[in-house]
């Protein structure tokens, strides 16, 4: 596989990295890409947030519609990509991960949540739209399976969304803004597994790139940064990691 050598003399020079994933990370969980021809759009469309907060029969069938398909998503494990930014994070090579996954794997592989930026959400818990009550899935899972319906707060009466970011919900505040003060503020940025097509987030790369950091893709497929990255690598993930990290046989 050709880059692992200049994947790891950029880790061993960097001084603080971030690491940002996409859809592509998680897909080696068993995770489809929500895009993907496999994705979980392809079998129900996403409610827009206006539609799911203006009627309350949109939001039981789209609470329907989520529950009916995301097995999946609960049934992932972190695997070997996942594994790998833990080690590197806890070696302190690496500050933060920003990620576009909602799938609370990087959490999993063991990472503190405190260094995990969630730019999509999370779709492990469910927030009130009105007080910001936090109620884990478990919880909402069984008041469905037992009413067919998710009802209001319980607090305050207010609206229960999964806390994750609809279509036309505003994108969070606070999460882009610590993306944005890592970004700036690392010297390596690893792009792992994201097409780099969904803005405001696939602005990252660059930005990491105007304050001088160097740039490393890793994804299956092409990216529209490829021709300004300082290293691409167009293979999997949790090979790729393990070859850099020397977890297996030694590549290049």
């Amino acid at each position: 596989m050709n880059g692992i050598k200049q994947f790891r003399e950029l880790l061993a020079d960097s001084r603080r990295a971030v690491v940002f994933t996409g859809a592509g990370i998680s897909t080696e969980s068993g995770i489809p890409d929500f895009r993907g021809p496999d994705g979980l759009w392809t079998r129900f469309k996403p409610t827009d947030y206006r539609e799911f907060i203006g009627s309350d029969k949109v939001r039981q069938e789209s609470w329907r519609q989520w529950f009916e398909h995301r097995s999946g998503l609960l049934d992932a494990k972190p695997n070997a990509g996942h594994l790998a930014v833990a080690d590197l994070v806890g070696e302190g090579k690496v500050a933060a991960v920003i990620t576009q996954n909602i799938d609370n794997l990087h959490q999993d592989s063991g990472i503190p949540a405190d260094r995990v930026i969630e730019l999509h959400g999370n779709a492990t818990y469910t927030k009130c739209l009105g007080c910001g009550r936090r109620t884990e899935m478990e919880v909402i899972q069984k008041e469905f399976d037992d009413t067919s319906a998710v009802g209001p707060c319980s607090s305050c009466g207010g609206i229960v969304k999964l806390a994750t970011i609809s279509f036309g919900q505003a994108m969070p505040e606070e999460p882009m803004h610590r993306a944005e003060q890592e970004t700036s503020a690392c010297d390596l940025f690893v792009v792992l597994g994201s097409s780099l097509t969904v803005y405001p987030a696939a602005a990252f790369p660059g930005l990491a790139q105007q304050y001088g950091a160097k740039l490393v893709i890793v994804n299956q497929q092409l990216t529209d940064m490829d021709v300004e990255a300082d290293l691409v690598i167009h293979a999997g993930i949790g090979e790729t990691m393990g070859a850099v990290l020397q977890i297996g046989p030694p590549e290049d």
